[in-house]
């Protein structure tokens, strides 16, 4: 049995996407075959509250990061899952590097890295671990290119049992379209684009899930266009998420700044074509085949017309994102996960 730490939090309300990723893994691994560490404040995860082999460090109000590195450090951890820049991350691999611990490291890249800041401690996590995957084939290239280090990828997966398209015949049938959009409300999402392509389409309904500083703003916009048909739905768990999906016509995604954003492959296996931007290059979206990646706001905003003008297009693109959105299976990632797992610490076990 291999033991696997994680410094992601195995709450039930956590909706980091990092937290998610690690949730999602950990609770698909096979018990007798993986002990499984996290961190924890709050009720856990059902999943993995009942998962036989699994160890939850509790947040306390003072004094986490020594805490924790003193039980890492004295409990038999085979494999460092996922290090983040923190202040637990940047102890361990100190200790890890500086006492000779046998202890694999496995390093998870989860946003390009062709242009933004790489902290201390992730990129030694990149340097001396055993193994580097991106959550992205860009995402892996960039890990590649920057540090000179061999990158695999892994995808994030999707909840297919909550993330699954309607019947073609449901779309076709609406006589009203609706986009959506789903996301954060960060500059970086640029949500107001959105609004501004409502304002061009009022006759079709616009609806905005997320949650963030940018929404007073956003709603403000709202007003001085003048635009009736956008609603802001809020933060929605995932099983409410998927519904909107269901019932939403075109997906609409113009952030600039992402690694693999999720809900694009949340959105195609609902069967929704996208736009998004060509810059981070998701492998949830095929160019031209289930919705369009785009290199400029004006062939966002004439993408987004093609689909909302030509039913047939919309339909086809809706059923070839659904078929596209299989791969993406989590069943299928967390197998992919438990090899690397087990690759990399005979790989730690051979250089110990």
């Amino acid at each position: 049995m291999l033991t696997v730490f994680t410094p992601s939090f195995a709450d039930e309300a956590n909706t980091n996407a990092q937290n998610l990723t690690a949730k999602e893994i950990v609770c698909r691994l096979p018990p007798d075959r993986f002990r499984i560490v996290m961190l924890g404040d709050g009720p856990p995860d059902p999943r993995i509250r009942a998962r036989e082999n699994t160890e939850i460090l509790q947040f306390r109000r003072h004094g986490n990061t020594t805490r924790w590195l003193a039980l890492l450090l004295f409990s038999k951890i085979d494999i460092y899952f996922f290090p983040r820049e923190g202040p637990l991350d940047a102890a361990y691999l100190f200790a890890r590097h500086s006492l000779g611990l046998p202890v694999a490291l496995v390093t998870y890249i989860v946003m390009a890295l062709d242009e933004i800041k790489v902290g201390p401690t992730m990129a030694r996590s990149i340097r001396e671990a055993n193994c580097v995957i991106g959550n992205s084939r860009f995402v892996a290239q960039t890990v590649q290119d920057r540090f000179g280090i061999a990158t695999g990828t892994i995808h994030s997966g999707i909840k297919r049992e909550l993330f699954h398209a309607p019947a073609l015949d449901s779309r076709r049938s609406r006589s009203k379209l609706t986009v959506l959009y789903a996301g954060s409300f960060q500059a970086r999402k640029r949500v107001d684009l959105v609004i501004r392509q409502a304002a061009k389409w009022p006759a079709v309904e616009f609806r905005l899930v997320g949650k963030g500083e940018e929404e007073q703003k956003l709603q403000s916009l709202v007003r001085d266009l003048g635009c009736r048909n956008v609603t802001f739905a809020g933060h929605l768990q995932q099983p409410e998420l998927a519904e909107e999906m269901r019932k939403a016509d075109v997906f609409l995604f113009p952030s600039i700044l992402e690694g693999h954003p999720q809900v694009l492959g949340q959105a195609a296996a609902c069967g929704l074509p996208a736009v998004a931007m060509e810059k981070y290059r998701p492998d949830y979206l095929v160019n031209g085949e289930t919705g369009y990646l785009v290199k400029s706001d004006d062939e966002l905003s004439e993408k987004l017309s093609l689909l909302l003008t030509n039913q047939d297009q919309r339909l086809n693109m809706s059923a070839a994102a659904a078929r596209h959105a299989a791969q993406f299976d989590w069943n299928q990632i967390a197998r992919d996960w438990e090899r690397v797992f087990v690759e990399a610490a005979g790989k730690r076990r051979k250089k110990s």
